[in-house]
């Protein structure tokens, strides 16, 4: 099929471009996946949807196009009251408390399905935090469901999960903005878990997420401005969180906890590796612990669907 036509219509500039409709983009991504696909065509193509952003039916079709490339994809599937925990953006300001939240999870017997990349330029990421936790690592989705039963928590990582995928993530450098890659590794769900808790960094993104969730027949997922953009999220300040379940979207809020904001000044990445990791085995006090304890309603609801006492629904 010539996808040329299609991206014309994304690439028409501010006043002309039109989005596609969800088989549309499920179509010309599938065909910009492949290894041996136009690099031309696909440059034009992310930065033409960068400069006129995603609609939820593209990032559907998106979405859809990536699964195709996943191996096992619909056969390995998570046990029952798996959340999905996509961690895509790394820390480099505090240490990892979400994870802190889902070894707790594991403990309770909720399985923590964790897939992210391996390493962020200037960032700390959720594997080289939970590699020293003993967490293990699935070089397949079938090894992924496999462990995940065995042992509560497991992490893939993208590079092995969809190769394809990991190919257009890691072309950032050379683009030189992110693309939509990364909301689409977000939202790919891989082992099909019954909740979702996703992260992002751009208050767009969680209108466009939701209703590419809702599409997707995603069971449940909470989408939320999270703590530079990973799924964590925040004692005060929370700005905005995201309940899709099926078809329904509303917001929900929380009351502040009266501590010490997030903080802004960069650490040290060896301290704040060495902090994170310290964090899954200690008590936790202040602002920490109450991240924990929000993170731990978020991931009992995603498990069960139960809505915890201390959430507003708007």
């Amino acid at each position: 099929m010539d996808i040329s036509p299609l991206i014309s219509r994304v690439a028409r500039g501010k006043n002309g471009s039109q989005n596609l409709t969800q088989q549309e983009a499920r179509l010309v991504f599938d065909q910009l996946l492949a290894t041996d696909a136009d690099q031309l065509q696909l440059g034009a193509f992310l930065i033409a949807q960068r400069m006129k952003g995603e609609c939820s039916d593209e990032l559907a079709g998106f979405v859809e196009a990536a699964r195709l490339h996943i191996d096992g994809f619909g056969t390995a599937v998570a046990p029952a009251g798996a959340v999905d925990l996509p961690c895509y953006a790394g820390k480099r300001r505090a240490a990892h408390a979400y994870l802190a939240a889902a070894l707790q999870a594991r403990d309770a017997g909720i399985p923590v399905f964790v897939h992210g990349v391996e390493e962020i330029d200037g960032r700390i990421t959720a594997w080289q935090v939970l590699r020293e936790a003993g967490v293990q690592r699935a070089a397949s989705l079938a090894e992924a469901a496999t462990l995940l039963a065995a042992d509560g928590i497991v992490y893939t990582d993208l590079a092995e999960l969809c190769p394809d995928l990991m190919r257009i993530y890691g072309l950032r450098p050379r683009l030189g903005v992110r693309s939509f890659a990364n909301s689409v590794a977000r939202l790919l769900n891989p082992l099909r878990c019954s909740g979702q808790l996703n992260g992002f960094f751009h208050t767009p993104y969680a209108d466009y997420m939701a209703g590419a969730n809702s599409l997707l027949g995603q069971q449940r997922s909470l989408i939320f401005m999270g703590a530079e953009g990973e799924p964590e999220l925040y004692a005060d300040r929370q700005k905005l969180v995201v309940n899709q379940q099926g078809d329904q979207i509303t917001q929900i809020s929380f009351a502040e906890a009266g501590l010490q904001p997030y903080p802004r000044e960069v650490m040290d990445l060896h301290a704040l590796q060495r902090e994170s990791v310290a964090m899954l085995h200690q008590p936790l006090e202040g602002r920490e612990a109450v991240v924990v304890t929000r993170m731990l309603e978020a991931m009992r609801w995603a498990s069960s669907g139960r809505f915890p006492d201390s959430w507003r629904e708007e």
